[in-house]
């Protein structure tokens, strides 16, 4: 990967976007995705969409999340300390000492989370985020309510960094690893001889309701979708692989099985995995996937799905790390299939 390209995926990771609060990372993504797409749409969910070869009747949309768990601001007490609830699924555990950005309305601050001190009893075993609080050096409530109000987000300040130039590291790596995958197919794809449309989807909200992904699905009305996200790595210490399966960091793309996905769609994929030698691994999705993908296949007359993951360690703590390897082979997993489909595939897992 080159340094230009691995400059915008850690530009990317150091955006708050936080759901709902995608803007910002958004307009990073369009000015980097407009110069090689034929059209970028947006809609009024707030997604941002590249098309390729738009006219093609076979349409095929990946979607990659940009928004990233986070903190609402729900109490602001009279000594001027914030209370929260979350957005998204954070663990209070991870929470603990960690320093914060408050995005408010007019600017953006540091502040820190704290808690009662071990020396002063400390946390309770069940301490949930109702009994943290973020202290930004305010004195008074009125002087915290000239900068934050109730309803303003927070995430965690905290800025990607590389593991032995090999993995990265950092918070929100789900998923804004997806919304970079999308654009970098994107931009491979577009000098090819495309025989179908390709419309890439930096989509909103998949934190909290997966509203984004509606949308961009029930606008486009894609052949086929497939959603771009991460899944749990179990390689490292006190992970149970007999309950939560083997996937490994540098192991490959992750392909999902199951109820929701689309057979075809898999084959497709798995074909395009044994031409490049590539070595794909594999997700359990019995009834869900927990993605955008489960709100895409339910849009119009229903959409055929697939799902392709990048493992991920840590899964929503300030410190999610994933391979560099595992993010350039699924750019080339998914740059493959999508230059070798003409269109006239059938998705009907009947005709296998």
């Amino acid at each position: 990967m080159s340094n230009i390209e691995q400059d915008f995926l850690m530009e990317l990771l150091k955006t708050p976007s936080p759901s709902s609060y995608e803007m910002h990372i958004q307009h990073k993504w369009i000015n980097r995705t407009k110069p090689f797409v034929d059209e970028l749409l947006t809609d009024d969910a707030g997604n941002a969409i590249g098309v390729l070869n738009p006219d093609a009747p076979f349409k095929v949309l990946l979607a990659g999340h940009c928004d990233e768990i986070g903190l609402m601001i729900t109490r602001i007490d009279e000594n001027g300390f914030l209370f929260m609830d979350k957005v998204g699924g954070i663990n209070p555990k991870a929470a603990v000492g960690m320093r914060v950005r408050v995005l408010g309305e007019a600017k953006s601050f540091n502040g820190v989370i704290g808690c009662n001190a071990q020396h002063h009893g400390g946390l309770k075993d069940d301490f949930g985020l109702e009994d943290l609080f973020i202290d930004c050096g305010f004195k008074t409530k009125s002087e915290a309510e000239a900068f934050v109000q109730v309803g303003d987000l927070a995430v965690y300040e905290r800025n990607p960094e590389m593991l032995q130039d090999r993995y990265v590291a950092g918070r929100g790596l789900d998923n804004r690893t997806g919304a970079f995958i999308v654009s970098e197919v994107l931009r491979r794809l577009s000098n090819q001889d495309l025989k179908i449309g390709v419309y890439g989807a930096s989509t909103v909200n998949e934190e909290t309701n997966m509203g984004g992904a509606y949308f961009a699905a029930a606008g486009i009305k894609p052949t086929l979708a497939i959603a771009c996200d991460v899944t749990f790595a179990t390689d490292y210490p006190h992970v149970n692989k007999a309950k939560y399966g083997d996937i490994t960091l540098d192991g490959g793309p992750v392909l999902a099985k199951g109820a929701p996905i689309n057979r075809q769609a898999n084959r497709l994929l798995e074909q395009s995995a044994k031409a490049l030698s590539m070595n794909v691994q594999y997700e359990l999705t019995p009834a869900m996937t927990g993605t955008d993908a489960d709100r895409m296949r339910l849009t119009g007359k229903g959409v055929p799905i697939a799902l392709v993951s990048l493992p991920l360690r840590y899964m929503h703590s300030p410190v999610e790390t994933a391979s560099m390897q595992d993010i350039e082979q699924e750019i080339e997993l998914l740059v493959h299939m999508l230059t070798h489909l003409n269109g006239k595939e059938s998705l009907n897992p009947l005709d296998l």
